[in-house]
Protein backbone atom coordinates (compact mmCIF):
# COMPACT_ATOMS: atom_id res chain seq x y z
CA UNK A 1 0.00 0.00 0.00
CA UNK A 2 1.13 3.33 -0.89
CA UNK A 3 0.36 6.97 0.28
CA UNK A 4 -1.13 8.18 -3.25
CA UNK A 5 -4.09 6.44 -3.77
CA UNK A 6 -6.06 7.00 -7.47
CA UNK A 7 -9.72 5.80 -7.88
CA UNK A 8 -10.73 5.13 -11.33
CA UNK A 9 -14.44 4.49 -12.34
CA UNK A 10 -13.56 2.76 -15.71
CA UNK A 11 -11.25 1.07 -18.10
CA UNK A 12 -11.35 3.93 -20.52
CA UNK A 13 -10.98 7.22 -17.71
CA UNK A 14 -7.53 6.22 -15.99
CA UNK A 15 -4.93 8.46 -14.33
CA UNK A 16 -3.66 9.62 -17.60
CA UNK A 17 -1.04 12.30 -17.56
CA UNK A 18 -1.24 12.38 -13.76
CA UNK A 19 0.53 8.70 -13.82
CA UNK A 20 3.62 9.96 -16.10
CA UNK A 21 4.08 12.84 -13.69
CA UNK A 22 4.07 10.47 -10.56
CA UNK A 23 6.64 8.33 -12.48
CA UNK A 24 8.80 10.82 -13.52
CA UNK A 25 8.66 11.74 -9.48
CA UNK A 26 9.62 8.78 -8.70
CA UNK A 27 6.71 8.73 -6.26
CA UNK A 28 4.44 4.77 -6.31
CA UNK A 29 0.52 5.19 -6.34
CA UNK A 30 -1.99 2.69 -6.06
CA UNK A 31 -4.71 2.56 -8.22
CA UNK A 32 -8.41 1.53 -7.31
CA UNK A 33 -11.25 0.52 -9.21
CA UNK A 34 -13.88 2.25 -7.04
CA UNK A 35 -16.92 0.81 -9.06
CA UNK A 36 -15.66 -2.72 -8.97
CA UNK A 37 -15.39 -2.75 -4.70
CA UNK A 38 -12.16 -1.91 -4.51
CA UNK A 39 -12.51 0.19 -1.36
CA UNK A 40 -14.05 -2.24 0.35
CA UNK A 41 -11.94 -3.21 3.50
CA UNK A 42 -9.09 -0.20 1.97
CA UNK A 43 -7.87 1.15 5.03
CA UNK A 44 -9.26 4.77 5.67
CA UNK A 45 -6.33 6.27 7.36
CA UNK A 46 -3.26 5.57 5.28
CA UNK A 47 -3.10 7.59 2.19
CA UNK A 48 -1.64 11.17 1.90
CA UNK A 49 -2.93 12.26 -1.04
CA UNK A 50 -5.92 11.30 -3.50
CA UNK A 51 -7.34 11.73 -6.97
CA UNK A 52 -10.14 10.67 -8.30
CA UNK A 53 -10.54 10.25 -11.99
CA UNK A 54 -13.47 10.54 -14.58
CA UNK A 55 -16.46 8.02 -15.38
CA UNK A 56 -19.58 7.48 -17.62
CA UNK A 57 -22.19 7.51 -14.86
CA UNK A 58 -23.68 10.10 -12.72
CA UNK A 59 -23.36 10.86 -8.73
CA UNK A 60 -26.80 10.69 -8.66
CA UNK A 61 -27.07 6.87 -9.74
CA UNK A 62 -28.27 5.18 -6.85
CA UNK A 63 -25.31 2.18 -6.53
CA UNK A 64 -23.84 0.69 -3.30
CA UNK A 65 -20.22 1.39 -4.34
CA UNK A 66 -20.89 5.25 -5.31
CA UNK A 67 -22.20 5.95 -1.61
CA UNK A 68 -18.65 3.31 0.02
CA UNK A 69 -16.70 5.83 -2.50
CA UNK A 70 -18.47 9.25 -0.87
CA UNK A 71 -18.39 8.11 2.22
CA UNK A 72 -14.36 7.10 1.85
CA UNK A 73 -14.04 10.81 0.53
CA UNK A 74 -15.33 12.45 3.75
CA UNK A 75 -13.42 10.02 5.56
CA UNK A 76 -10.26 11.65 3.84
CA UNK A 77 -11.91 15.22 3.96
CA UNK A 78 -12.28 14.44 7.90
CA UNK A 79 -8.32 13.75 7.97
CA UNK A 80 -7.85 16.61 5.24
CA UNK A 81 -6.09 14.86 3.26
CA UNK A 82 -4.93 16.70 -0.11
CA UNK A 83 -7.51 15.64 -3.10
CA UNK A 84 -7.75 16.41 -6.73
CA UNK A 85 -10.77 15.62 -8.65
CA UNK A 86 -11.32 14.91 -12.43
CA UNK A 87 -14.67 15.41 -14.20
CA UNK A 88 -16.95 12.49 -12.16
CA UNK A 89 -13.84 13.21 -9.42
CA UNK A 90 -15.36 16.81 -9.45
CA UNK A 91 -18.19 15.90 -8.87
CA UNK A 92 -17.90 13.30 -6.51
CA UNK A 93 -15.99 15.71 -4.21
CA UNK A 94 -18.58 18.13 -4.74
CA UNK A 95 -21.24 15.44 -3.34
CA UNK A 96 -19.29 14.47 -0.36
CA UNK A 97 -19.22 18.34 0.73
CA UNK A 98 -22.56 18.60 0.04
CA UNK A 99 -23.58 19.89 -2.83
CA UNK A 100 -25.97 19.22 -5.52
CA UNK A 101 -25.01 17.41 -9.13
CA UNK A 102 -27.31 18.41 -11.92
CA UNK A 103 -27.70 17.37 -15.22
CA UNK A 104 -27.28 20.39 -17.72
CA UNK A 105 -29.11 19.36 -20.82
CA UNK A 106 -26.17 19.51 -23.03
CA UNK A 107 -23.17 17.71 -23.32
CA UNK A 108 -19.66 20.38 -23.14
CA UNK A 109 -16.98 18.38 -25.10
CA UNK A 110 -13.40 19.87 -26.72
CA UNK A 111 -11.23 22.11 -25.55
CA UNK A 112 -13.35 24.81 -23.58
CA UNK A 113 -11.51 27.97 -22.51
CA UNK A 114 -11.14 28.35 -18.54
CA UNK A 115 -11.88 31.62 -16.94
CA UNK A 116 -9.92 32.34 -13.81
CA UNK A 117 -12.10 34.06 -11.09
CA UNK A 118 -9.70 34.19 -7.78
CA UNK A 119 -6.42 35.62 -8.33
CA UNK A 120 -4.77 35.12 -5.04
CA UNK A 121 -5.59 30.74 -5.43
CA UNK A 122 -2.22 29.08 -5.35
CA UNK A 123 -3.84 25.96 -7.07
CA UNK A 124 -3.90 28.51 -9.95
CA UNK A 125 -0.67 30.67 -9.49
CA UNK A 126 0.82 28.73 -12.91
CA UNK A 127 -1.82 29.61 -14.99
CA UNK A 128 -3.04 32.63 -17.50
CA UNK A 129 -6.37 34.33 -17.05
CA UNK A 130 -7.42 32.21 -19.65
CA UNK A 131 -6.56 28.93 -20.64
CA UNK A 132 -8.61 25.53 -22.79
CA UNK A 133 -9.17 22.53 -20.80
CA UNK A 134 -11.02 19.29 -22.53
CA UNK A 135 -14.04 18.82 -21.39
CA UNK A 136 -16.73 15.58 -22.18
CA UNK A 137 -19.49 16.08 -19.39
CA UNK A 138 -23.45 16.27 -19.25
CA UNK A 139 -23.51 16.87 -15.62
CA UNK A 140 -22.28 19.57 -13.26
CA UNK A 141 -21.67 20.18 -9.72
CA UNK A 142 -23.01 22.99 -7.81
CA UNK A 143 -20.20 24.87 -5.36
CA UNK A 144 -20.15 23.13 -1.80
CA UNK A 145 -20.70 25.58 0.94
CA UNK A 146 -16.92 27.42 2.32
CA UNK A 147 -15.63 26.95 -1.61
CA UNK A 148 -13.84 29.01 -3.47
CA UNK A 149 -14.98 29.39 -7.11
CA UNK A 150 -11.99 29.28 -9.16
CA UNK A 151 -12.91 29.00 -12.74
CA UNK A 152 -15.74 29.13 -15.15
CA UNK A 153 -16.30 28.34 -19.02
CA UNK A 154 -19.10 29.41 -21.72
CA UNK A 155 -21.02 26.42 -21.33
CA UNK A 156 -20.76 25.74 -17.42
CA UNK A 157 -20.31 27.94 -15.11
CA UNK A 158 -18.91 25.97 -12.21
CA UNK A 159 -15.62 24.76 -13.66
CA UNK A 160 -13.54 24.80 -10.74
CA UNK A 161 -13.46 25.09 -6.68
CA UNK A 162 -11.27 24.73 -3.91
CA UNK A 163 -12.49 23.53 -0.28
CA UNK A 164 -10.42 24.47 2.91
CA UNK A 165 -7.51 24.71 0.95
CA UNK A 166 -6.73 21.23 0.21
CA UNK A 167 -9.61 19.92 -2.23
CA UNK A 168 -9.66 21.00 -5.90
CA UNK A 169 -12.83 19.45 -7.75
CA UNK A 170 -12.48 20.11 -11.30
CA UNK A 171 -15.53 20.19 -13.73
CA UNK A 172 -12.59 19.17 -16.69
CA UNK A 173 -9.94 16.60 -17.71
CA UNK A 174 -6.36 17.94 -17.49
CA UNK A 175 -5.54 14.23 -17.50
CA UNK A 176 -5.99 13.93 -20.62
CA UNK A 177 -3.11 12.43 -22.83
CA UNK A 178 -3.11 12.62 -26.84
CA UNK A 179 -4.10 9.00 -26.80
CA UNK A 180 -6.65 9.86 -24.68
CA UNK A 181 -8.53 12.38 -26.70
CA UNK A 182 -8.20 10.40 -29.71
CA UNK A 183 -9.41 7.08 -28.25
CA UNK A 184 -12.65 8.68 -27.08
CA UNK A 185 -13.48 10.97 -30.26
CA UNK A 186 -12.78 7.52 -32.60
CA UNK A 187 -14.33 5.21 -29.77
CA UNK A 188 -17.64 7.03 -29.02
CA UNK A 189 -18.39 9.19 -32.13
CA UNK A 190 -22.38 8.60 -31.43
CA UNK A 191 -21.95 11.15 -28.41
CA UNK A 192 -20.45 14.17 -31.22
CA UNK A 193 -22.94 16.23 -32.40
CA UNK A 194 -21.60 19.33 -33.51
CA UNK A 195 -24.83 20.79 -34.09
CA UNK A 196 -24.97 21.35 -30.11
CA UNK A 197 -22.79 24.59 -29.79
CA UNK A 198 -21.54 23.53 -26.34
CA UNK A 199 -19.53 21.14 -28.61
CA UNK A 200 -16.49 21.27 -30.54
CA UNK A 201 -16.45 19.08 -33.77
CA UNK A 202 -13.94 16.08 -34.33
CA UNK A 203 -11.74 17.69 -36.70
CA UNK A 204 -11.49 20.97 -34.57
CA UNK A 205 -10.91 18.18 -31.16
CA UNK A 206 -8.22 16.48 -32.98
CA UNK A 207 -6.74 19.16 -34.84
CA UNK A 208 -3.21 20.49 -33.57
CA UNK A 209 -3.51 17.38 -31.08
CA UNK A 210 0.20 17.37 -29.86
CA UNK A 211 0.36 21.00 -29.72
CA UNK A 212 -3.06 20.84 -27.20
CA UNK A 213 -2.22 18.00 -25.42
CA UNK A 214 1.48 19.19 -24.63
CA UNK A 215 -0.28 23.12 -23.23
CA UNK A 216 -2.78 21.11 -21.08
CA UNK A 217 0.00 18.71 -19.68
CA UNK A 218 1.52 21.76 -18.22
CA UNK A 219 -1.78 23.06 -16.79
CA UNK A 220 -1.81 20.00 -15.06
CA UNK A 221 1.67 19.47 -13.92
CA UNK A 222 0.60 22.84 -12.15
CA UNK A 223 -2.49 21.23 -10.31
CA UNK A 224 -0.61 18.09 -9.29
CA UNK A 225 2.32 19.83 -7.92
CA UNK A 226 0.65 22.06 -5.59
CA UNK A 227 -1.42 18.42 -4.56
CA UNK A 228 1.86 17.01 -3.97
CA UNK A 229 3.28 19.90 -2.34
CA UNK A 230 0.37 19.81 0.23
CA UNK A 231 0.92 15.90 0.71
CA UNK A 232 4.47 16.72 1.83
CA UNK A 233 5.11 14.51 -0.95
CA UNK A 234 7.64 16.43 -2.90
Amino acid sequence: MTDILILTHADFCPPGHLACVLDRANLAFEVRRADHGELDGYDLERPRAVAIMGGPMSVNDDLPWLRTEIAALQRFIERRVPMIGHCLGGQLLAKALGAGIRHQGYTEMGWQPMRRLESQSPWLAHLPEEFPIYQWHGDSFDLPEGAEHLLSSPWCANQGFSWGGFILGLQGHPEMTEELVSGWIHGWPEYLDPSQPSQESAEVMLDELPRKVAELNQVAEGFYAHWLKLAELV
